[in-house]
């Protein structure tokens, strides 16, 4: 069990995913940050590439704050097998979003709840998957959207709960999965852990449509 009263470290610097621990009522405070994002393993599968990121920042907030629960979390886009992160610039910005137009994509977001305890890390951890299917985009629309800046730190280049959202035509698995932080696993990654005061969120209707 995690010491009465120690809230979950949130070993991430997303807005989002601050935003929605608050809306599930799950105790937590913020950092430490964990370092610059890194390159997973070449050859790796897209399951395997988003657990590692996430396993990462993890495992080195958890050795930072000894006997805490530390909550990783990392989410991908995936256009076939090719993973889409957060474009570069604007121009990069425009490939991507063309790119999706159309088409299907997978989100995928890894969750670790990792807590040290001398020279070892236990790590709980599991993935969330959805299928994103935008519409056609127009040329005005995607110049429109990359103009208002949302696109650019978001991982392939949208964000659903934003001015993107516009953009799905249908969604298969759960919002908050391609949002970034899935509660559902994260619900019952904390029921493993034994965290007092933490309860499983109810986990979001499934969205089949707009």
């Amino acid at each position: 069990m995690s010491r009465p009263g120690a809230p979950l470290r949130l070993a991430s610097r997303s807005p989002r995913r601050r935003t929605l621990l608050a809306r599930a009522g799950i105790p937590f405070r913020v950092g430490p940050l964990p370092p610059a994002a890194e390159r997973a393993p070449a050859g790796a599968t897209p399951r395997a590439r988003v657990l590692w990121l996430a396993r990462k920042k993890a495992r080195a907030v958890a050795a930072r704050v000894p006997g805490e629960w530390v909550l990783g979390a990392d989410t991908l886009v995936f256009l076939g097998r090719r993973p889409l992160g957060k474009p570069r610039d604007a121009k990069a910005a425009r490939r991507m979003l063309a790119a999706l137009s159309g088409r299907r994509h997978r989100v995928l977001t890894a969750v670790v709840l990792a807590r040290a305890s001398g020279r070892s890390v236990r790590c709980l951890a599991g993935v969330a998957a959805a299928t994103v299917e935008f519409r056609r985009l127009s040329a005005a629309e995607v110049r429109a959207y990359v103009a208002s800046g949302e696109p650019l730190d978001k991982a392939g280049g949208y964000a659903l709960q934003g001015r993107g959202g516009a953009f799905v035509g249908r969604l298969w698995g759960a919002p908050d999965t391609v949002v970034g932080l899935p509660l559902g696993l994260l619900g019952r990654l904390l029921a493993r852990a034994g965290m007092r005061g933490a309860h499983a969120p109810v986990k979001p209707a499934r969205r089949r449509g707009r």
